[in-house]
């Protein structure tokens, strides 16, 4: 998949920095091959909890963010994220104190 599409995918309109950005993100992302439909599966499911993927603004990951507006949106939110997690073996690291995940990439 090319990198444009992945952009569009995830809702953002491709221009030069952002193909920087997904390029940096994917090479810090161990598995990234094995792991990228899965990542924008996850998005698509996210957005009846209207929750996403994106790419992160501080550090070369994606993102996981749940801005769902009520409380058990954002637990089905948690659980789909615990789900991908486990069934794809993608390691995903919660934010303390904040309804984000960031995904670190395949474990063998």
């Amino acid at each position: 998949m090319l990198r444009e599409a992945m952009l569009t995918q995830l809702g953002y309109v491709p221009n030069p920095a952002l193909l920087k950005q997904l390029e940096d993100i994917e090479n810090n992302t161990p598995g990234f091959e094995k792991i990228k439909k899965h990542i924008l599966d996850l998005h698509e499911h996210l957005k009846v909890d209207k929750s996403y993927v994106a790419l992160s603004n501080s550090n070369n990951h994606f993102k996981i963010k749940i801005d769902s507006p009520s409380p058990e949106m954002v637990a089905e939110a948690h659980e789909k994220v615990k789900r991908f997690s486990e069934k794809f073996k993608v390691k995903v690291k919660k934010v303390e104190n904040k309804e984000t995940y960031y995904i670190l990439g395949f474990e063998d």
